[in-house]
């Protein structure tokens, strides 16, 4: 048997297809008609049209905690996509990304999609890259209960995924709406998820998890520089709780210096709050990481181990003339958001280096020296459920935002 009759005798017998709309997805904030289907994107298109680089198109491309959201007696799904995978020239191409299929909350299933478009970065400084297309493919889960559940799909957070078709073998309806508040959160690489092992477990989503919360991420690699377009993307977004963690991405690009810096996050902070100015914000400084706690960027990659590591390569001297690192960063963040909270009561500041400090580094060591393993994701996700979501802590439940202003 071929291949492709092979993927045709494995096909659900009498499948009912369901188109992919708004209503079937979370956490995006836009999407876009492809000549395939549709692609989620995290940032609207007002936005992108201001993205200054390739590597933040990219990465607001991938959809990090979007998934679909339905309701189902379905044992059976699968979902057609064109995935667009990242690999980088001279390095084996990485493992195909990871579907996370999710039965009332609980990870039950799991599926890769082969082929799709392969994206390789040929320089890791300005970002470069070749585009090779190929063909869509198909997620496929089986066994699944056949009673009427809850389910979602998570997809790979670091393939940009063209959504073409969902089939099932039972009706699929619009995943009622629970009554939980909506957390919107902006981060770098490591809320993105680098280096987690699959979609439902990046911090961000273990932590949501954890605070029985709907996630809406903005993590973004090498993109939480402060940029006003995200800002105003915030602002723009329904959200009953947000959190913004800056710093690694400003030192490791070193796009500024402290006299730029501290109104910067000024701004930001304001525009976040036009949109939200009574909702727990909470600005999170960097966890911990070693060659950027007194050391200036830029970051350099290093290969000279045979695998990828970085390496900060500014003058520790040069911190006197306004250089940043993550010594600086943090003292400078608890700062602002002391002066800001004395009329601001619903500002607060996490240090970061409490989600992952000294004692989880010894423990779970940063394997490039700038991204958690998975077992770090999980560190992390269980200290910010902990230190956020607990009662008395800034995100302690509280009333949601009224429906009429929830995004549909």
């Amino acid at each position: 048997m071929s291949t492709e009759q092979e993927h045709q005798h494995h096909r659900i017998t009498t499948p009912l297809t369901t188109p992919i709309t708004a209503d079937l997805l979370r956490g995006f904030l836009d999407l876009e008609t492809t000549p395939h289907g549709l692609l989620p994107h995290r940032l609207p298109e007002w936005a992108r049209r201001q993205i200054p680089d390739g590597q933040l198109a990219m990465a607001e491309a991938q959809p990090s905690g979007v998934r679909l959201a339905f309701r189902t007696r379905a044992t059976t799904v699968e979902l057609d996509t064109l995935p667009t995978k990242r690999a980088y020239q001279g390095f084996p191409p990485p493992p195909d990304g990871v579907y996370d299929l999710l039965v009332d909350g609980r990870l039950t299933a799991q599926a890769t999609v082969a082929g799709g478009n392969l994206r390789t970065v040929t320089d890791l400084t300005t970002q470069a890259a070749e585009l090779s297309e190929g063909p869509p493919g198909t997620a496929r889960f089986t066994g699944l209960p056949p009673h009427d559940k809850d389910v979602e799909i998570w997809l790979p957070h670091t393939e940009t995924t063209e959504l073409i078709a969902l089939r099932t073998d039972a009706p699929v309806e619009m995943a009622p709406d629970g009554g939980r508040r909506v957390w919107l959160h902006h981060g770098s690489s490591i809320s993105h998820g680098s280096n987690a092992a699959h979609p439902s477990a990046i911090w961000p989503a273990l932590a949501a998890a954890r605070g029985q919360v709907d996630l809406v991420n903005l993590g973004f690699g090498g993109g939480a520089l402060l940029d006003p377009f995200t800002a105003r993307a915030m602002r723009d977004t329904p959200a009953d709780l947000i959190s913004v963690k800056i710093g690694i991405n400003i030192v490791n690009a070193d796009v500024m210096r402290l006299r730029a810096f501290a109104p910067a996050v000024h701004g930001f902070l304001d525009t976040i709050r036009e949109g939200h100015p009574t909702a727990p914000l909470l600005v999170v400084s960097p966890i911990l990481c070693p060659v950027h706690e007194d050391t200036p960027g830029p970051l350099a990659p290093d290969f000279s181990t045979g695998t990828l590591r970085f390496t900060a390569t500014g003058d520790p001297a040069e911190r006197a003339a306004g250089r940043l690192t993550l010594q600086v960063i943090r003292a400078e963040l608890a700062r602002i958001v002391a002066q800001r909270a004395a009329e601001d009561p619903c500002l607060h500041y996490l240090d970061g280096r409490e989600l992952y400090g000294e004692q989880d580094y010894a423990e779970l060591p940063l394997p490039d020296e700038l991204h958690p393993d998975p077992a770090a994701h999980r560190r992390i996700g269980e200290n910010f459920a902990r230190l956020a979501f607990a009662e008395g802590a800034p995100f302690s439940p509280s009333p949601r935002i009224s429906p009429s202003f929830r995004r549909s």
